[in-house]
């Protein structure tokens, strides 16, 4: 993904519906400075603030992440090679831990959003959690992973798959410090 593009999608965005600042902070229940920071950084917030900008523009989340316009199915062969959405687990660059590589980026309208998402071990031992509007369907390809649901912990290996609700406080991090590979769906309402 090239450098800042998130960012730059948020100010056209805006722009093109004169939004300021300010009232898309309001709007989207973010801080000026959190929506600073996602304009400004070279990686992708987590899902959360992104799906509330989305929403706040009125812009499905896949927005951010391509600009294709396939009205047709979208077929992802094991040989296309993209380039991954890192994103942060928080706010900051500083907990990035999650590759992101969209499997329906070329699909125009579309309600959920397919990932293959490499995660490696983060360097924070503080699981910083985030909530957001719609569902998530995870199914581990590779290694183990920890789900922090709620007050619940899920440890997820090879084979097994989770579906929750992601306006409950979660966070998937890969377990024992070993990175792990997930298929991840994750569907957010307009």
């Amino acid at each position: 993904m090239k450098k800042n593009i998130v960012g730059e999608k948020i100010s056209t965005l805006c722009a093109d519906k004169n939004i300021s600042i300010d009232e898309l902070a309001n709007r989207s229940g973010l801080t000026v400075d959190q929506i600073e920071l996602i304009e400004n950084s070279d990686t992708i917030p987590s899902l959360s603030p992104l799906i509330k900008i989305a929403r706040a523009l009125g812009v499905r989340l896949g927005t951010f992440l391509d600009d294709s316009e396939q009205m047709g199915p979208v077929v992802h062969r094991q040989t296309d090679t993209d380039q991954p959405a890192t994103f942060s687990s928080q706010l900051s660059s500083a907990n990035s831990h999650l590759d992101f590589f969209s499997l329906a980026a070329s699909k125009t309208g579309r309600h959920m959003e397919p990932f293959i998402i490499n995660i490696k071990p983060s360097s924070t031992n503080e699981p910083i959690l985030s909530s957001h509007e719609g569902e998530e369907f995870i199914f581990v390809i590779q290694g183990s992973i920890r789900i922090n649901y709620g007050k619940e912990v899920h440890v997820l290996h090879q084979g097994d798959s989770i579906y929750y609700d992601s306006i409950v406080d979660h966070l998937v991090s890969a377990l024992n410090g070993k990175p792990a590979q997930i298929v991840a769906v994750v569907y957010t309402p307009i």
